[in-house]
């Protein structure tokens, strides 16, 4: 009898049991990282893969790394000398580089590993950022890279009394060098290893300032855990090995760049360090280093494929006639799709004859490119794949450490227009309201990337951070929809920016993201930024694409002189008005753009002449800025 019952016991919880075996993947996972910091990291390379080449970077025509020994060696090292310093736990150094180098991950190493928050700061705000971002972060500290980064972050010094100095990253009259603060070798180092093992995985480990579009930034805080999760979260999902090649050439000031460099420490992989200045051509550093993966932003794909079309352009007979032929083979490729017979044929000439020195000039080894921080035009991400160079687009933010969601390399698991699969551990809501089409709604996450909060701000923290039934969810102010794909998965597509939703003096609401990235995929459109808040209809300002507007000029007998003076051409503005028109139907009545206004200067992050910039240093829209920079413009097209 006893027997019996016991087996109706177990009959009765059998879905429970299966439940929790459902569970144990994302258990261990949970588990295998729950007691790593990030610094960790660093001596399991050196104990289970140490590499020769670790972290390097070009220092004159030569590529100079250090190896996982002397990495661990300069970190210990530094630790001591920011502890001689003055530094303890709890306190703030901040940072600024154009370009990242070895020595900035020693520094930042050594920041983590003594408990002392890392506060890196984009190098092209202005003066009056810095001095905001160093007040309030109280930052003691600050060591810049090269450049202007001395004289601004010195100027905002002047307001901040809690600053005690400014240190640089290379030799300067009268400024002391931050490698000076490094301790003889063989030093003590019982301190650092006393406070290293009072660090926890949910401590602080730094404070990451957003670049918002709007207002002042904000300090996000995260801890080791944070981060931790999203390194660990995408070592299956990203295509990196042990001894493989990486190369970073994003801002470390962005936390999308500064995780995939703790993550590629993670994998055992070697990372070059470069900037943009020289990625391409025979002398570029792609085709020095010939990475096997980098990240990127869908500006710097969108530049690479102009250029390739414009190296198209300049060829003639049937060398113009196989590019284009080739090129226009793009358009029917998908995710998955499969061609045999005639058409397989015609892709296998188009990758010998023509892709095949697409995939060489970067390199020949790329085996995946993940891009972030703004939406990457379809046209590009369908040539770049359909080229047999492998991109996925990726979504996340600071507040969430920041990855979301991302598109996998593996079949079935990426789809065109959508930034993908939500991360394992991470929960999807969609807050749906009368504002959005059905289906649509305001995005919210869950998971263990959600920061703690913002530094000193309670009241901004409360606005983003959202209890529901007793569970933290992060608020993201951006508008998407969750698509059905196989075997359950959903993947998550970005429709728009909650804060960038207009509304015409009609009571429309209108997505301007959707439209601008239309434009953004014609040849003759540089940037755009659609207008239409508490106006009678939408219309739009266009920064035309020099080179594609120049091309048009040529082919059709217009003269081109410069920009500025080309589109006042009646001709030109008749060709843009032909865009208006094809670009229209895919959209409903009030969002269809009824007039236009073409500009010669492009949006740039930072200005030469110190004015406020178009964009943030991730290159996104600065909306209020360009409004009110271009007020006569927009006036105009409001006139009648």
């Amino acid at each position: 009898m006893q027997k019996i019952g016991f087996k109706i016991f177990l009959q009765t919880f059998r879905p429970l049991s299966e439940f929790v075996q459902l569970l144990q993947p994302f258990l261990q996972f949970v588990s295998k990282m729950s007691d790593k910091r990030l610094f960790d990291y660093l001596y399991d390379q050196l104990r289970e893969c140490p590499l020769e080449k670790a972290f390097g970077h070009k220092v004159g025509n030569e590529w100079c790394y250090y190896s996982s020994q002397q990495m661990v060696d300069l970190v210990n090292r530094a630790s001591v000398g920011l502890l001689r310093l003055g530094l303890r736990p709890g306190d703030k150094l901040a940072s600024a580089v154009y370009k990242t180098t070895p020595d900035w991950m020693v520094l930042d190493f050594a920041l983590m590993q003594i408990g002392v928050f890392h506060v890196p700061m984009y190098p092209t705000i202005s003066p009056r950022e810095y001095e905001y971002i160093l007040s309030e972060s109280e930052a003691r500290y600050c060591v810049v890279g090269e450049g202007d980064l001395y004289n601004k972050v010195l100027k905002a010094k002047s307001n901040v009394s809690g600053v005690l100095e400014i240190f640089t990253f290379y030799e300067a009259a009268g400024v002391r060098k931050w490698d000076s603060l490094l301790a003889e070798p063989g030093c003590d180092l019982s301190e650092v290893e006393r406070i290293k093992a009072t660090i926890r995985p949910d401590d602080l480990m730094t404070l990451i300032y957003t670049s918002g579009t709007t207002g002042n930034p904000k300090g996000v805080m995260l801890t080791h855990r944070n981060i931790v999760y999203n390194a660990e979260s995408i070592r299956h999902i990203v295509p990196v090995e042990v001894g493989d090649r990486v190369l970073s050439f994003l801002p470390v000031s962005h936390v999308f760049e500064r995780v995939a460099v703790y993550f590629y420490t993670l994998c055992g992989s070697s990372v070059s360090f470069t900037g943009t200045d020289n990625l391409g051509g025979e002398e570029g550093d792609l085709k020095a280093i010939r990475p096997h993966f980098f990240p990127t932003v869908p500006r710097l794909l969108e530049k690479v494929y102009e250029k390739i079309y414009s190296k198209g352009m300049e060829l003639s007979g049937i060398r113009r006639w196989l590019f284009f032929w080739a090129l226009a083979l793009t358009d029917d490729w998908d995710f998955d799709k499969k061609y045999t017979g005639w058409r397989a044929f015609q892709w296998k000439i188009a990758q010998k004859l023509i892709f095949s020195k697409w995939r060489e000039a970067l390199g020949g080894h790329v085996k995946g490119i993940l891009t972030g921080a703004s939406a990457c035009p379809v046209k590009v991400m369908r040539t770049f794949n359909a080229a047999g160079i492998p991109v996925r687009e990726a979504y996340g933010m600071t507040e969430a450490s920041p990855g979301i969601s991302v598109n996998r390399f593996e079949p079935g698991q990426a789809r065109l227009g959508t930034v993908g699969i939500a991360l394992k551990g991470v929960e999807l809501r969609i807050e749906a309201s009368d504002d959005y089409r059905s289906g649509e709604g305001e995005i919210l996450v869950k998971g263990p990337g959600i920061m703690e909060g913002y530094f000193k701000q309670p009241d901004k923290t409360a606005e983003v951070i959202r209890y529901i039934n007793g569970e933290r969810w992060l608020v993201t102010g951006d508008v998407g929809t969750l698509e059905d794909g196989p075997d359950g998965k959903q993947f998550l597509k970005i429709t728009d920016r909650k804060k960038e939703l207009l509304k015409t003096s009609g009571g429309k609401y209108v997505a301007p993201t959707p439209i601008e990235a239309i434009f953004k995929e014609h040849r003759l459109v540089d940037q755009a930024m659609v207008v239409g808040e508490n106006l009678k209809f939408v219309s739009a300002l266009i920064v035309p694409s020099a080179d594609g507007v120049r091309e048009w000029c040529n082919k059709h007998g217009v003269t081109w002189t410069n920009l500025s003076d080309s589109i006042k051409n009646p001709k030109v503005q008749e060709r843009f008005q032909m865009l208006i028109e094809r670009i229209n139907p895919n959209f409903g009545h009030a969002e269809q753009i009824k007039k236009f206004a073409l500009l010669p200067n492009q949006w740039e992050p930072v200005k030469a002449d110190g004015s406020e910039a178009e964009l943030t240093p991730t290159l996104k829209l600065k909306r209020r800025v360009i409004m009110n920079k271009y007020r006569a413009e927009i006036e105009e097209m409001y006139r009648d």
